[in-house]
């Protein structure tokens, strides 16, 4: 008995759309990097947990008079809760994000002999780190193929669309099984970028986008006549 072949499955055109996309966006910013200051991975994870419903640039500026004091966990313990509050206290929920950070530089000392550790599960069994957190840390601090999914790249890839889905987490696995390898260790900066200043939640400026043509969202802003 001869089976049937089982129709092929039509995706070419869409993934050579996907990496035309990304294409594009690595030939525009070859090496993007994230827009927090850092200088080790222990003050990476201080300035995402940071950064939470906050502006980098409003994130930069606390810590940079944080970081000169206290960029290890066992000086950011000495310099307790209360100082803590006092050089963030220009950023949002500052008294939560002061809780979570000298406990989490006190588990680290205590779990993890002061070093940030590498795994997803481990990161988040630390105060104020989320998933989305975690992920940045073990992209940018260990080279991790990661994807962190934050409001803006939720945005672009649910409009444009890449991978669609109702929380992060699920554009995040869309994501993972749609991007191809050789973009996945800067696909989120690229995503990150491109909806923090150019696919703009209000009025997303399409005129000047490198991939409007690649673009299915239906409601694109257009040059006045």
């Amino acid at each position: 008995m001869v089976r049937a072949a089982k129709p092929r499955e039509k995706k070419s055109a869409g993934d050579a759309r996907i990496r035309e996309i990304f294409s594009r966006l690595a030939a525009r910013n070859p090496h993007p990097r994230g827009e927090l200051d850092y200088s080790n991975p222990f003050t990476l994870l201080v300035a995402v947990v940071l950064s939470a419903q906050a502006t980098d640039a409003g994130v930069n500026r606390a810590t940079k008079g944080l970081f000169a004091v206290a960029d290890t966990p066992e000086k950011m313990v000495e310099l307790g809760e209360e100082v803590l509050r006092e050089k963030i206290k220009t950023i949002g929920l500052f008294r939560a994000k002061a809780k979570n950070v000298v406990e989490l530089s006190r588990q680290l000392i205590a779990r993890f002999d002061s070093q940030v550790p590498k795994t997803l599960e481990e990161l988040q069994s630390l105060p104020g780190v989320g998933r989305k957190t975690a992920n940045v840390v073990l992209n940018i601090a260990f080279g991790e193929k990661t994807i962190a999914v934050d409001t803006h790249l939720f945005r672009v890839s649910n409009r444009i669309p890449l991978a669609k889905g109702k929380t992060p987490e699920e554009v995040e696995k869309g994501l993972l099984a749609i991007v191809p390898d050789e973009f996945l260790q800067h696909a989120h900066h690229w995503l990150i970028l491109h909806g923090r200043y150019i696919c703009k939640a209000r009025k997303p400026d399409c005129p000047v986008c490198p991939i409007a043509d690649l673009c299915l969202w239906p409601e694109k802003t257009v040059l006045p006549i």
